[in-house]
């Protein structure tokens, strides 16, 4: 079978404008098979992309892309548990193969014995737990960006046997942390109920250096992901052999359809890893690295 791309959501505050017209572009060119789309950093941005989801998935659909909703990341107030009911039930409304990714033990609640998908920011390390998300109806199961390779291999063959789609990030800077604290608006003086959506001002994250001035992480509103772009387009053949057959890019502020025509000529066997790497190394301004899957540190590029 085909490894499959799947593009994640926007971790990002763009503008609405510059968000609907990512996605068309996406539904237009990108060589990818399933788009995940909805606002899983910061319950606070949702409503200013509420008005266009409906034509964003409709254009995505029309285009013949297999469209997922995200549950949010951390969800603390009622009024946030509400709207995670609301898209639980919302996917009875998408086109065949439409499911909610689980961002969140409480939306893994609300999906218990329905067919449903689980997200990276769900911790799964072991083939026990795979199993035990399994019989609660999970069919695709993204994994953490830190696991090493031996524990991919082991998590893809528990998946196979399962009967569950097995997915690793291979592109796109890595989520870490989530905190119910806003670290963009602290870091301009503001608090996080008025944080006048600062963290616009970085549509690829706010750079963290430390005390020396070497960057170190990037924030995104609550979110603490990865300073480097984790890319493992030479990493894709062996896993692939290991038996992972889904493939995530996540959104970064440049040219995506270039990068899912890069990882797909890839899998397709038309272009070598390396040299994909190399070429999408120059659209990024961040180092690209793949330390975790070669088991050291996460920041590292391992040739």
């Amino acid at each position: 079978m085909t490894a499959s791309l799947t593009l994640g959501p926007v971790l990002f505050n763009w503008p609405v404008d510059r968000w609907r017209d990512f996605y068309a572009r996406i539904a237009d060119e990108a060589p990818v098979d399933t788009v995940i789309v909805g606002e899983i950093v910061c319950f606070k941005r949702a409503p200013f992309f509420a008005e266009a989801m409906g034509e964003v998935i409709e254009r995505l659909s029309s285009a013949g892309k297999t469209v997922w909703l995200a549950s949010p990341i951390l969800v603390g107030s009622e009024r946030e548990r509400s709207a995670m009911r609301e898209l639980v039930a919302a996917d009875a409304g998408l086109a065949d193969g439409g499911l909610v990714e689980a961002n969140d033990m409480g939306a893994l609640a609300l999906l218990a014995g329905r067919p449903h998908a689980i997200g990276p920011t769900i911790n799964v390390y072991n083939e026990a737990t795979l199993a035990w998300m399994a019989e609660r109806g999970a069919v695709s199961v993204s994994l953490p960006a830190e696991l090493p390779a031996a524990t991919v291999a082991a998590l893809a063959k528990a998946g196979r046997e399962l009967g569950v789609d097995v997915e690793v990030q291979a592109w796109g800077r890595a989520p870490l942390a989530i905190s119910a604290r806003c670290y963009h608006a602290r870091a301009h003086g503001l608090h996080k109920d008025g944080c006048q959506f600062v963290c616009g001002n970085d549509p690829d994250g706010m750079p963290v250096t430390t005390m020396d001035g070497q960057p170190f992480l990037t924030v995104n509103g609550t979110q603490t992901m990865s300073h480097g772009c984790l890319c493992l387009t030479s990493e894709l053949p062996a896993l692939v052999e290991m038996g992972v057959s889904r493939f995530r890019l996540s959104p970064q502020a440049m040219d995506m359809v270039r990068v899912a025509e890069g990882f797909r000529a890839v899998l397709d066997g038309r272009r070598d890893g390396a040299e994909v790497a190399a070429e999408l190394g120059g659209l990024i301004d961040a180092p690209l690295v793949n330390g975790f899957y070669h088991d050291t540190a996460g920041a590292l590029r391992v040739a």
